[in-house]
């Protein structure tokens, strides 16, 4: 895994010294590369990529996936209207809600979207509503435990997501007594699977499932492939699980009598190796067991390593040549906050910048402002030229919602 000292021929330092520390920047061409690579691997297939809004949803990054010639699948109907903002069609949004109030699928339903359904009670709420007049997906949960963190996983058997695959009968049977108009069929496992074999057996239980509706369009097997986070990682060989799966998939159809459309949700395969944080190391403490590097960062912009244990490389960009040592880099947030422990970097001096790599995918996207802290700066390097695409907050941005009393 390189550590580059530039993006597209753009000075990650001059960065720092135009738009400060902490900030968000994110390399167009790899997210492009990312969806070409994904539209590569399953060219045999009808594909329609639906990119995983909520891994990063900056309107900006939004246009370019979408010029790319990928649609989006968006979580809430917030996410749906900034889709729209970015130029997508109501024809090219997934919306996917878990557990939401009713009020928000109606609002769904007018903007035109395509709704999937998470439940038997919200297939019975959206029958009686609607009946057969808007076309519905179905999520199903395929009982399978797959992902890289029990947090990420999302297809197990008690997994919120989705309606069991036990309960394809009473599916079967609100479908059939509300005249629903079920279109597609999707799961969704979990984030980090590298298997083919995963995804294959995802697809039998959408497959056999299918068999049973008649009008479907689509299948919409999720997302989660793997990305390298560490030097010499194994990431998801994605050209194997296109071949593998397309040809399960052109069997099917061939058994189900017509050719449906492929759909896939990847997120963090697409944005999470565009992105970097880059932050300044405040103070080099040193104490009896561990020297640790305070950065001018933490969990309220990259909550990651703290929520789901993950690992992140970083570099010392300021001294890439000369003595290591190792060191815990911490944020400055008043929890236990640590970005990375027990690394190995380049000798690191109070002043150094600091490149956090894979921070694309779910850092900005889970980003707070907790401990009243300000979020930074988004900046996208887009045909050799940097872009500022979200500003740092300011301390009015932090207040300006408030309603103080006269106490």
């Amino acid at each position: 895994m390189q550590n580059p000292t530039h993006i597209q021929g753009v000075s990650i330092a001059d960065l720092a010294d135009e738009f400060g520390t902490p900030i968000y920047i994110y390399d167009g061409e790899k997210i492009t590369h990312q969806v070409k690579t994904l539209q590569a691997a399953f060219s045999a297939v009808p594909l329609k990529i639906k990119y995983a809004t909520k891994a990063l949803s900056n309107i900006s990054i939004l246009k370019l996936i979408r010029k790319a010639g990928a649609g989006i699948d968006a979580v809430s109907i917030e996410e749906v209207k900034i889709g729209m903002m970015a130029g997508y069609s109501a024809q090219e949004i997934m919306y996917t809600p878990s557990g939401v109030a009713f009020e928000e699928i109606k609002e769904a339903v007018k903007l035109g979207v395509m709704i999937n359904l998470d439940s038997i009670p919200l297939m019975e709420e959206f029958g009686q509503m609607y009946g057969g007049s808007v076309a519905a997906c179905i999520r199903i949960n395929p009982h399978i435990m797959a992902g890289g963190n029990l947090k990420i996983s999302t297809g197990h058997k008690e997994s919120k997501f989705g309606i069991s695959i036990e309960q394809l009968a009473q599916i079967l049977e609100t479908v059939a007594t509300y005249k629903l108009q079920i279109v597609g069929l999707h799961i969704h496992t979990g984030s980090d699977i590298l298997d083919a074999e995963v995804f294959l057996q995802g697809g039998n239980v959408l497959f056999e499932a299918a068999m049973q509706f008649p009008d479907l369009k689509f299948l919409d097997f999720g997302g989660g492939f793997k990305v390298a986070y560490k030097p010499n990682d194994i990431a998801t060989d994605v050209m194997e699980v296109g071949k593998k799966v397309g040809e399960a998939f052109h069997e099917f159809c061939k058994q189900y009598g017509r050719q449906l459309e492929l759909w896939l949700e990847p997120g963090k395969f697409l944005v999470s190796e565009s992105g970097y944080l880059l932050v300044k190391a405040n103070v080099v403490k040193e104490s009896p067991s561990v020297t640790f590097v305070g950065v001018d960062s933490g969990l309220n912009h990259l909550i990651r390593p703290m929520m789901y244990d993950a690992y992140h490389s970083l570099y010392n960009l300021s001294n890439p040549e000369g003595k290591k040592s190792i060191y815990n880099v911490v944020g400055y947030i008043c929890e236990t906050d640590t970005i990375a422990s027990r690394r190995e970097l380049v000798e690191v001096r109070a002043g150094d910048l600091l490149v956090i790599k894979n921070s694309g995918a779910y850092g900005y996207s889970m980003a707070s402002n907790y401990n009243s802290r300000l979020r930074p700066a988004e900046i996208l390097i887009w045909e050799g030229k940097a872009h500022l695409i979200r500003r740092g907050e300011n301390f009015e941005d932090l207040i300006r919602n408030q309603e103080i009393l006269d106490i």
